[in-house]
Order: C-alpha cells, then structure tokens, then sequence
C-alpha cells in the first residue's frame, strides 16, 4: 500500500493585518520569506488550501489567490492530484541585509558625470536671484486657464490615439507665423518640430547632426546644457571652445581651431551668459564658414524677445536657412513648467527629426500644445511679451541701482547688456564664485555660479543674477545681503583667523 506524501509544516505565520485587506497578498509575502529564509525548501509539499484556510481562519479563496501568485512568480507549482509544493528556494537560508557604512557599488564615470551635471543645474529655491522664475505680474493665469477650459469643453476630455511626432500643426502653423513677423525666420510649419523645450530640441539636434568622431564649435564661456551633453552623452564626439568678445563668438578663431568642425552650436541674438549679441560681421563670416565647408550652426534663441533698448535682433537663420537649425522655446517668456519649445529645420532634416523624436519619447504632450496655439494665434503672445518687457525692464533698472548703491565696484561689478532675464556680476580675483553661491544660499539669496560655464584654464569667477519673480524690496534687500556675503568673502582673501558668521542670524528679517 503506498503512502501519501506527507504535507510540510506551515513556520509560524503569526497575525494577517486583517483591517489592511489585500489578505492573500499577505499571506503569499509570508511564505515567499520563508521559502527565502529556508523554511520551506524545494520539493516541501504544502498543506491544501482548505487545510490552510482552515488553520488561518480565511476563506478558502484567498490560499487559493496567494497560491496561484505564488505559482505564477515561480516560488510553487501544482500538479494535480500531487497537490502543490515548493518549486524553488535559495540552497542555504537567504542572507540578511545589512547595513554596511562605505560598501557602495563603485559609480561608472558616466553616474560621476551626470551627477555633477545635476549639481551644478539643479533647480534652485524661489529666492532672489534665481534664473527663469516668471515675475507674478506677468504670469498669463487668467488667460491660460479660460483657453484651456474652452478647449477642453470642444473636444474629447481623454484624446486617444498617437500623435504627429513633430507636433500639432494648429501650433506649428502659430509659431511659423510668430517666429517669421517677430524673428524675420524663413520656414514654414512642415519645417517645425515641437519639443519639450531648448534642452531637448538640443539633444535632439546633436543626436541627429554629428557622427562618432565629428567636431562641433560651443561658446567660451557657454551654455552649461550645451557643453554637457558632450561631457556625458556625446564623448565620441569633439568639442573645441571658441573665445567669445564684444562681437559675440570669434569665428576666425574657430576657423583656426577646427576649420573643418561639422557643427557650431551660438546664441546670437544674446551670448549666454554674457548677453552681447553677435555682429553682423560675425554672422556673414559665420554662414560663409558653414556654406564652404558643408556644416550646420546650431542657433539657441532663448530669450532674444527680451531686449529693452530698441527690437529685438533678427535671428541668423533668415540669413541661411539651408545651414541653420533654430532652437527656441516658451519655457522663460510663459512659464518653465510649460515644457514647451520648437526647432526650425531644414527640409531635409525633417525625416531625421520624427525618427528620433519616435525613438526618444514618440510625441510632445497633446493638451497644452491647443492652448498654446490659441494663446499666440489670438494675440495674447504679443500682448504678453509687450507687458514682460515692461516689467523686466523695471526689475533690471532697480537690479542696476542697487548694485550701484550697496555693492563697491572693487568687490563685484555687472557685465553690460541690454536684453535678457539675467545678468552677469563679475566677482574680483580671489573670490570663489562657488563658495559666494554656498553663503548667499544660507543668507537666502539663490545665485548661480559662473565659473564652471569656462573651460578651467579660461575660468573667471562671477555670478548670474536673475530679474524675474521679485518685488523691488526683495530686490534689493536681497542686493543688501549678496554685499554682505561678498564682504566677507573678500575679506577671507587674505588670511585671517576669522570665524564664518551664523548667515541665518545675521540675516533675520
């Protein structure tokens, strides 16, 4: 007579959260660590589901549910007739996690890389004088919410389906007619491609434009999103810094250093972060580089609608819009959470561009591109840029006097422009531009540092004051504390056995 096999004894399962529900997900996390544990090893024979529903007092039901989990995910399997045992356990009991201080899997330098990136881009408090924050008198609140609510009302609350990956063509015929009156840009809406602002247009850009092995002209100093990428995610790639002066970037120094690069990546309506614009002997060198030799300029448009003295700079692609792929965006003229931007590009690129922008993320978010389109067909756009450009010129001039007034031109001194939503302060030698950020930070002042867009042998120590988002006593109490933290900070240049202020004491409202 043969014998039954004999079912394992369940370990001590203990109390089931009864009022925290899912019951069978319970039960089957506790078998699973005892399976882990070496409770239960391979080829054990659990008692039936009856028997064990019988045991825990639930209903047979949810053994069955933590069972069928179990078989699923590997742990078990049923046969039937031979009831269901233990498919797979750890040999030896599983091993405890332990914190342990400094074991870290070593980083790759890409982790390293990025990481630094991240620091150094990282998105700072809503503090004088942070970058990009849009001053609340500006904000497009009202209008944005009732164009979007009459959009949403028209259509489907839920569109289904993809999308065109260059985006909605009701917004790329707006931008077409708004880049061609306001930026003299030669193009038409087959022409533009919607992205998710300057940064991804960029990416986008270089991906499609250089091989493994090209060379590409960047700005000295230059955009940080720029020169990053090609020190994280294009190292196959070259990037040789060309000097920037009064005129914007030097081409015949270009010329000299990589004659034959494959690219030029510039911002010349207003040179980031410096501010100057490019000189129209500049450009016409400039497209005559890249009409010799088979090569594309990379144009950043990122803020030119705000100039205060004067119109706006024409963009370079209506000089050359066979050679030019223009960048632009509505993330600092809107608002940065918009997520918006555009990339104008020649009609042979176009393919290249909806290929990519399939692989990358398929398609830019649908609902917003709607409202966008109305907000610059209706007129709001210009109607909004009129009034920006009014109160920035308002925040630039109380910014200007009160660096004037409390900041001593041998400590610190602004950078001249014009235009823009920032400026440049330029710190004395000596001053560590990254130590100055540290203390104002603590003093509730948010600065970014300027030495780091230099290559190191080139670096200069400044600051990016920011115009947007504060009223004019912000502005200037915030001017106050910056002179205090410079003050001190030039006071540390020779050493003295001074001790670091309390910055959260000293500056208590």
């Amino acid at each position: 007579m043969s014998r039954k096999a004999r079912a394992t004894e369940i370990p001590a399962i203990g109390e089931l959260d009864r009022q925290a529900g899912q019951l069978s997900l319970q039960l089957a996390k506790v078998l699973k660590n005892a399976i882990h544990k070496g409770e239960l090893k391979s080829g054990d024979l659990l008692p039936s589901t009856r028997v064990l529903a019988g045991a825990l007092s639930l209903a047979r039901g949810t053994v069955l549910e933590a069972f069928e989990q179990l078989v699923a995910e590997g742990f078990l399997e049923s046969k039937h007739g031979s009831g269901t045992r233990v498919a797979y356990a750890p040999e030896g009991p599983y091993p405890a996690l332990k914190e342990t201080a400094g074991a870290k899997i070593p980083l790759s330098a890409q982790a390293r890389a990025f990481a630094k990136v991240g620091d150094q881009m990282k998105t700072l408090a809503p503090k004088p004088f942070a970058v990009s924050v849009p001053t609340g008198d500006t904000a497009p609140d009202d209008i944005w919410r009732r164009l979007g609510n009459r959009l949403r009302a028209r259509g489907p609350g839920a569109p289904s389906g993809y999308g065109d990956p260059q985006g909605a063509l009701v917004l790329r015929e707006a931008i077409c007619e708004y880049v061609r009156k306001s930026r003299s840009v030669r193009c038409s809406a087959d022409q533009v491609i919607i992205t998710s602002g300057n940064q991804h247009g960029l990416y986008l850009t270089l991906q499609i434009l250089l091989d493994a092995g090209d060379t590409v002209w960047m700005e000295e100093p230059g955009y940080p999103g720029a020169t990053s990428l090609f020190e994280t995610m294009f190292r196959d790639r070259k990037m040789v810094r060309v000097a920037v002066d009064e005129e914007g970037m030097d081409v015949e120094s270009g010329i000299k250093l990589a004659p034959h690069a494959k690219a030029a990546f510039v911002t010349p309506s207003h040179q980031y972060p410096l501010g100057m614009p490019l000189s129209m002997s500049r450009r016409a060198a400039l497209l005559e580089w890249a009409q010799a030799n088979q090569a594309w300029i990379i144009e950043d448009d990122y803020d030119s609608e705000m100039r205060y003295a004067g119109h706006p700079f024409p963009a370079l692609q209506g000089l050359g819009p066979d050679n030019v792929i223009y960048l632009g965006t509505f993330s600092k003229i809107l608002f940065p959470s918009l997520r918006l931007g555009y990339a104008v590009v020649p009609k042979q690129l176009v393919p290249a561009f909806c290929g990519a922008r399939i692989l990358m993320d398929r398609q830019p978010p649908g609902a917003d591109q709607y409202v966008l389109a109305s907000f610059i067909s209706e007129g709001h756009l210009d109607r909004h840029l009129r009034k920006m450009r009014s109160v920035y010129a308002e925040k630039r001039r109380v910014l200007m006097a009160a660096v004037n007034e409390y900041i001593a031109p041998e400590v610190a001194w602004l950078q001249p422009c014009d235009q823009g939503m920032h400026m440049v302060l330029w710190l004395r030698d000596g001053l560590d531009d990254h130590l100055v950020v540290d203390r104002a930070m603590q003093a509730g002042v948010a600065v970014r540092a300027v030495s780091h867009m230099f290559t190191p042998e080139n670096r200069k120590s400044g600051i990016l004051l920011g115009l947007g988002g504060y009223s004019d006593e912000e502005i200037v109490r915030a001017v106050q504390r910056l002179n205090e933290v410079l003050c001190f900070s030039a006071s540390l240049i020779t050493p003295q056995n001074r001790q670091e202020p309390d910055y959260a004491n000293i500056f208590r409202e």
